[in-house]
């Protein structure tokens, strides 16, 4: 455990155990074992999100948004966007973020490789692939033994996705929906505009919002809108956040929420639970909802998982 975390775990520790005795019973984590595997997974879960702060107040080198330069990395490359005063370029940069993800061996290759469209000079950028997505599914047919050689692929997130062009569940398919979901000439900024207006101006609310009405994404389940809008609302490119962890519809946050409680109900009943064990820690949804699902892959020690 990192020096710095001692005061937290502590607090967390305490904290579960008298959830466990006065709120809700957590039998899950009554061995000191469970207990200390969970407090682990839920302080890396921490560092990742707290991660997200520091490297927006850090300098980022403009490598990072060239995607002919293998520094190039969308997450980066939206934060300097979003600096630029280009926000819909940095929410676009955060859907092919998700969407993609990091490849253990190719790194962002798959999304370098697209968005800059191989090094012909131009970019798929908000504005070109928006304006003319079936010339941007013609470039992805035509370029699909290129881009799928071997030592690239999708993030772990997305292992199951597709680069096809063409197919109704492909990436060709997955971007047309995207843009079609935002509305040009509508903007990301005005779709969040009137989700925040349709709701009173609620964070929560407007999340939860905008994460229904992203049913309207091909292959956009629960995790892949869960991370995009979460992303969103941590970059500050819209004042939104998840209400709670958003269990129905998931696998491993599911999972470590039966175990946690010990109680295979539903997953709504489970959402509750965890969110009120999330608002007593004092953490966020985000947070609870990634250290469940990590913990309950090796619940008796700690083992930190990437991706």
């Amino acid at each position: 455990m990192r020096p710095r975390d001692l005061k937290l775990a502590q607090r967390i520790d305490t904290e579960l155990v008298a959830f466990d005795r006065t709120t809700r019973p957590l039998p899950g984590v009554r061995k000191a074992a469970r207990r200390e595997a969970f407090r682990e997974q839920l302080l890396e879960s921490i560092h990742r999100t707290r991660f997200i702060q520091i490297i927006r107040k850090r300098p980022i080198s403009d490598r990072r948004a060239n995607p002919n330069d293998e520094l190039f990395d969308p997450l980066k490359a939206a934060i300097l966007q979003q600096r630029q005063g280009n926000i819909e370029e940095a929410f676009w940069l955060v859907f092919l973020f998700v969407h993609f993800g990091m490849h253990l061996r190719g790194g962002w290759r798959y999304v370098r490789e697209i968005y800059g469209r191989t090094g012909e000079g131009r970019a798929w950028d908000w504005a070109s692939t928006s304006q003319n997505v079936l010339e941007f599914r013609d470039w992805l047919h035509t370029n699909q033994t290129y881009l799928k050689r071997p030592g690239a692929g999708f993030g772990n997130h997305r292992k199951r996705e597709s680069l096809d062009a063409r197919s109704p569940t492909g990436t060709g398919a997955v971007v047309e929906s995207y843009i079609q979901w935002v509305n040009p000439p509508r903007s990301h900024q005005q779709l969040v505009a009137e989700t925040l207006a349709r709701n009173n101006g609620d964070a929560k609310a407007a999340f939860d919002d905008l994460y229904q009405s992203m049913d309207a994404v091909a292959r956009f389940g629960r995790l892949g809108r869960f991370d995009y809008l979460a992303m969103v609302g941590k970059l500050e490119l819209a004042p939104i956040s998840p209400g709670s962890p958003y269990l129905k519809g998931s696998s491993g946050p599911f999972k470590g929420a039966q175990l946690l409680f010990g109680n295979d109900g539903p997953a709504d009943e489970l959402d509750g639970w965890a969110t009120e064990l999330g608002e007593k820690l004092g953490l966020g949804m985000q947070v609870v909802e990634d250290a469940l699902c990590n913990w309950q892959k090796s619940p008796d020690s700690f083992v930190p998982f990437r991706g």
